[in-house]
């Protein structure tokens, strides 16, 4: 069935009008139905504002709307500036948890992935020096099981490394006791999990040392790493992909994606921004939509 893809524009006096144009320009879009959803108005290029930041919020209320009342089957956000959207009231950290809030949806997670690296995050939006309060063992397991889910629908298999928190995963624990006493009692778990062994055994290994699990990664041992917080993540993932990446929020009931960069104000209008992670973000909607649950 020919689905029907939401794209939102983002702060229009960032860049996102401009990569919108250039991917849907591009031919290199599969067959779809495309829809997108803001406006341009007379904003400034490079120069945002609180209208500018009205118009990306309205357009993120029209796409969670759409999707909500399927008039669309995904949705692919622009970039928004959080900065203009706190000033103008947006109470959310992110587009992540705007989505999940609109949805009623609690078990969500932020996975970014690109030119064959995968990446979910356990802790998000937070500062460093609360990771390790927050971090538990309920949450590895909940956004594990999001991750194996994504994995699943992908590929026929769902190898998924699990990164450590400390400098070599704890070095048996001289080094930090998180790795013992919390990420490796929640691999157990997710191994034992119906989900995982339903789709093969034993796809959870780790907790492994994160300053060489993301080139094993990349190598091909591995389909996704779960990751315990944001950098650790994602400053692998952009130093390897950072023409292609793209945010998937899990656990929405449609799919959301969106390029992994942000408004790009210095260069708006300038015709020089690439539109390629947002044409990534387009063909992940697409193919996601496809392998939707029924």
């Amino acid at each position: 069935m020919r689905q029907h893809i939401g794209i939102t524009l983002g702060d229009p006096a960032g860049i996102g009008p401009e990569i919108v144009r250039a991917a849907l320009a591009s031919g290199k879009l599969p067959e779809a139905d495309y829809r997108v959803i803001g406006e341009t108005g007379s904003y400034s290029l490079g120069q945002p504002n609180a209208e500018s930041a009205r118009a990306a919020r309205a357009a993120l209320e029209e796409s969670a709307r759409l999707a909500l009342a399927g008039e669309i089957d995904a949705v692919v956000t622009g970039p928004i500036h959080k900065a203009r959207m706190y000033e103008i009231g947006f109470e959310f950290p992110g587009q992540t948890e705007f989505f999940a809030a609109r949805c009623k949806v609690q078990n969500f997670a932020m996975l970014v992935t690109g030119a064959g690296l995968t990446v979910a995050l356990v802790t998000t939006h937070i500062p460093l020096a609360d990771v390790t309060r927050q971090l538990s063992s309920s949450e590895i397991v909940r956004v594990g099981l999001l991750l194996a889910d994504f994995v699943s629908r992908r590929k026929k298999t769902a190898r998924i490394a699990v990164a450590g928190l400390n400098p070599h995963a704890g070095e048996d624990g001289a080094l930090g006791r998180e790795e013992i006493e919390i990420i490796a009692p929640a691999i157990a778990e997710l191994n034992h999990s119906s989900l995982v062994t339903r789709h093969s055994s034993l796809p959870f290994t780790g907790p492994f040392s994160p300053d060489t699990i993301f080139h094993r990664a990349v190598e091909g041992e591995f389909d996704a790493v779960l990751c315990m917080y944001h950098d650790q993540g994602l400053i692998p993932l952009k130093l390897h992909a950072f023409h292609e990446g793209v945010n998937v929020t899990l656990g929405l009931p449609f799919p959301r994606t969106s390029p992994d960069h942000g408004t790009a104000f210095e260069i708006a209008g300038r015709r020089i921004a690439r539109p390629d992670s947002m044409i990534a973000a387009i063909r992940l909607a697409v193919e996601l939509g496809e392998k939707a649950p029924a």
